[in-house]
């Protein structure tokens, strides 16, 4: 999932698609963005989605464990001084330093635009992929809160009954239908305080999601046959209707309507993409859950540098892709090449000298 990370962010930079840092001119030819927008799209439907999921399913232990002010302050820790060592330095340092020394010498440098960024309170809106630690310390405390209110601990049923096709297929309805409504408000492309809102539907039904399936031993009993059905159908049924979906936008020329309103093309992109996120969601816990339930020497320091990885690979893909300006060759062979180094650089980076930091080792 990390690496899925780095990749969307190589993929923004060439295909223009999206928010990032830094997008190499020009922008490519039809054919593709094409390419890079599908791969784009169905990506976003389900990647984040999933962490939220998996971070929501080790919620209810860590509680239990631990109490709420131990908890909160454990999570804190954990997710927000990173995320303010990200808002304060890496943030600050990727646009003032290394953006304004490499790609825009006109921006204000990092020694003259840094008071002004802390005082103005931009730095609130400097997340960057951060943004998701961010979030989840914020899920944690409602959690918290409920709890705490709650007063008593809510009861552990393994031999619950398991969720169906009505329950999945009532989940991506109303994952679909949230989000619908609240891209009514907060369209694709639009963000609070870095936020883009019009995804937390999805994000925080997953995240619920994950608290009861702990609650009932789901993510465990669920059959292997069901999930890799509804896998199945999420690339087949899925893949089938975005291409009918794409044929009726640039028949009627609609794109633009794609992201918000009250449209019936915004409608029909929300549905699917939360028919595709529950099946891919559903899918890939059974698939590495029966196939991929190891870890070797290889896995577990991927696993053990995965956070740091997803908090500095920011300026390392910058700077890698900055490099790679002059090289000639086709956006999408940049945009391997960008996946490929962006990957390898930065996980050796953290493992090497990061993670070695003891400041930093603790949130690492």
């Amino acid at each position: 999932m990390i690496v899925l990370v780095v990749s969307m962010h190589a993929a923004v930079t060439y295909s223009h698609l999206g928010s990032w840092y830094f997008m190499e001119e020009p922008k490519p030819g039809t054919a593709v963005m094409a390419i890079f927008a599908t791969y784009q799209v169905f990506l976003q439907a389900f990647f984040m989605g999933l962490l939220f999921l998996v971070a929501g399913y080790f919620v209810p232990p860590a509680f239990d464990r631990k109490g709420a002010a131990a908890f909160v302050r454990d999570r804190a820790i954990r997710l927000g001084v990173p995320s303010l060592f990200y808002m304060l330095v890496v943030h600050p340092f990727t646009v003032y330093w290394l953006l304004q020394r490499f790609a825009h010498p006109t921006w204000p440098s990092l020694a003259h635009a840094y008071w002004p960024y802390l005082r103005s309170g931009r730095f609130l809106s400097g997340s960057g992929p951060m943004w998701f630690a961010v979030a989840l310390l914020g899920f944690s405390v409602v959690y918290a809160l409920l709890r705490k209110g709650i007063q008593r601990v809510p009861l552990s049923n393994f031999a619950a009954p398991l969720p169906g096709n009505r329950e999945v297929l009532a989940l991506a309805l109303v994952m679909g239908l949230c989000s619908f409504l609240v891209r009514l408000v907060q369209p694709m492309g639009t963000n609070i305080l870095n936020m883009q809102l019009c995804f937390f539907s999805q994000y925080v039904l997953l995240f619920s999601i994950g608290i009861c399936a702990r609650r009932r031993n789901w993510l465990l009993r669920i059959p292997y046959s069901f999930g890799m059905r509804w896998l199945a159908l999420a690339i087949s049924v899925g893949g089938l209707s975005w291409l009918v979906l794409m044929a009726a936008l640039l028949k009627t020329q609609s794109t633009d309507k794609l992201g918000g309103g009250l449209t019936w093309q915004s409608a029909a992109f929300s549905f699917w993409e939360a028919f595709f996120c529950v099946g891919v969601c559903l899918g890939l816990v059974v698939l590495f859950r029966d196939k991929f339930n190891h870890q070797g020497r290889l896995e577990r320091w991927l696993s053990d540098n995965s956070f740091a990885v997803y908090l500095f690979h920011t300026p390392l893909l910058i700077a890698i892709t900055l490099l790679m300006r002059d090289f000639e060759a086709p956006k999408l062979v940049k945009f391997f090449c960008a996946t490929l180094l962006g990957v390898v650089v930065t996980y050796l980076a953290c493992s090497l000298v990061f993670r070695r930091v003891p400041l930093l080792r603790r949130v690492l």
